[in-house]
């Protein structure tokens, strides 16, 4: 069985109200100079060998449900791969 992760962070063009409240919070906790994006990751279990069509399916799956592609990009690696 092997584990592909999909992760999902907004558009570099379009505003992210959590990040910016994440980055508000940790200056004021004294953590000055991080700026935070904040997205979403997605740990998929797929059964038997991961071929290059199943990973096709992944990523089919990542463009259709678990990203809104209009405001989000997504990235699908297999976790554990370099």
């Amino acid at each position: 069985m092997a584990r592909v992760v999909v992760d999902v962070m907004p558009k570099p063009e379009i505003l992210d109200p959590q990040g910016k409240a994440v980055t508000g919070a940790l200056n004021r906790l004294g953590y000055a100079g991080f700026t935070v994006r904040q997205g979403k990751r997605f740990e998929i279990e797929v059964d038997g060998e991961l071929t290059d069509d199943r990973l096709d399916q992944v990523r089919d799956a990542a463009e259709k449900l678990l990203a809104n592609t209009v405001i989000e990009q997504f990235d699908v690696r297999v976790e554990g791969a370099n």
